[in-house]
């Protein structure tokens, strides 16, 4: 009879427990994204859209030093934004005389739309479309990439190479701390489980929050040069925007594409002729030194390289800013 109470007890415990937890994960799931810093506000006030294929993709296009013929078209990573270049930014505009971003679609204040087969082709198709949109596509143009912007800029540079008619003529590309070779990029475990993960994905996709976000971003940081709170916040304020945290999962194939394409994508970079730099932070855990940039050195012979102290990372470009913008500066300027 004790016994009996005892469970009894015990079950009424659980539905207590169930009921409170079911308002509680449903107010949870569906916390509406936050507000955008003013320096993120200001970003997006400064931008514009152009529409692709009824989509709507976020651009910034910033006129630099007069009389100048050069225009840099800056390519961001995974899964910030075109706000992830705002360090080097001014510095840009003092060379050039366009320095254009974008968000990709699936990131920043572009459309988010699901489901959708998000691809490195169709993002290659939306710079290329950008370019038109600003009259820019019969001008020669220099990439910056950095990780996600890397594959990009390979599938850019393999059409360039084929000379179809249409394509962006590539006057210098730039990379940076990207995995463009399957075999020595290391994903990140929430990575993993996100892009492989079937139907666990939308589940997991929809439990991510800040918490989760930023202790999974923050180790691909330096240990000296990691990002503060606020920066973070602007970061997942970038991805929850449009509820950006939904198509996560989807964009992540881009990991598999690049094992899927990497004949046509590395062979791009080994085969062409204009100038290719690399802009390398040496602790990045996700393409790890020395198996990265020995594979680098030994498939691109001909590219330069800069390698930054010891303790940059991942995000060279937010890490590092001036010795980022310098060794790209030296780069620009050697040619």
């Amino acid at each position: 009879m004790v016994r009996r109470d005892r469970l009894r007890r015990m079950r009424e415990w659980w539905v207590q427990v169930g009921l409170l937890a079911v308002p509680l994960l449903a107010a949870y799931l569906h916390i509406p994204p936050p507000q955008l810093s003013p320096a993120l506000h200001s970003w997006k006030s400064s931008g514009k859209f152009f529409t692709y294929k009824g989509l709507r993709i976020f651009y910034q296009d910033s006129v630099g030093v007069v009389g100048s013929p050069e225009i840099v078209v800056l390519l961001h990573g995974f899964p910030t934004s075109s706000y992830d270049w705002y360090k080097i930014w001014e510095g840009l505009t003092l060379r050039f005389h366009r320095v254009i971003a974008l968000d990709f679609l699936g990131f920043g204040f572009s459309d988010k739309p699901r489901p959708h087969h998000y691809s490195i082709f169709e993002q290659a198709s939306i710079v290329e479309a950008l370019l038109r949109h600003l009259g820019l596509q019969n001008r020669r143009i220099n990439l910056l990439s950095h990780d996600y912007g890397d594959t990009v800029a390979q599938e850019l540079l393999y059409r360039f190479k084929q000379n179809r008619s249409g394509r962006l003529t590539i006057k210098s590309l730039c990379l940076s701390n990207g995995g463009i070779f399957p075999e020595t990029h290391r994903p990140l475990l929430l990575q993993k489980l996100l892009k492989d993960g079937g139907m666990l994905s939308p589940i997991l996709t929809r439990l991510m929050n800040f918490f989760v976000f930023s202790r999974g971003l923050t180790p691909v940081f330096g240990p000296y040069t990691r990002p503060s709170e606020s920066e973070l916040w602007d970061m997942w304020a970038g991805i929850r925007n449009n509820d950006g945290n939904l198509v996560i999962d989807s964009l992540l194939q881009y990991i598999n594409q690049r094992k899927k394409f990497r004949r046509r994508w590395v062979g791009a970079l080994a085969s062409v002729t204009i100038p290719i730099h690399f802009i390398y932070g040496p602790l990045d855990p996700v393409n790890p030194y020395p198996e990265f940039l020995e594979l680098y050195r030994k498939t691109l012979p001909r590219s330069t390289v800069s390698i930054l102290d010891d303790h940059i990372s991942h995000y060279p470009q937010l890490e590092d800013p001036m010795g980022f913008l310098n060794a790209y500066m030296g780069f620009i300027n050697s040619f």
